[in-house]
């Protein structure tokens, strides 16, 4: 049951409080991922949505007015913490806890 990932990226709605949108391969992902039961291609599928739909990482992240600025940074800083988890140099962390 391989979901192939979309062709294009999908475009993203004006706002940042605007859900992201999403595709029946990145729900199923997910649900697989929760159960602990997703395929090596679905955690990446769900991990790249996250990061790149949800979290809005890579937008730029200025809107005409502060709230609408402070609501996308704030979706953004998630991204950004989830891609410094997946880049940490973590035998370093060994290190300091051993």
């Amino acid at each position: 049951m391989n979901t192939p990932p979309p062709k294009k990226p999908p475009t993203r709605a004006i706002g940042p409080f605007i859900p992201p949108p999403y595709e029946l391969g990145d729900a199923t992902a997910f649900q697989a991922l929760e159960r602990g039961e997703a395929e090596p291609y679905q955690q990446q599928r769900a991990l790249k949505w996250l990061i790149e739909q949800a979290a809005g990482t890579y937008e730029f992240n200025y809107y005409p007015t502060d709230r609408d600025t402070s609501f996308a940074l704030g979706r953004a800083f998630v991204g950004q913490q989830v891609i410094k988890l997946l880049r940490l140099n973590t035998s370093q962390l060994r290190k300091q806890d051993g």
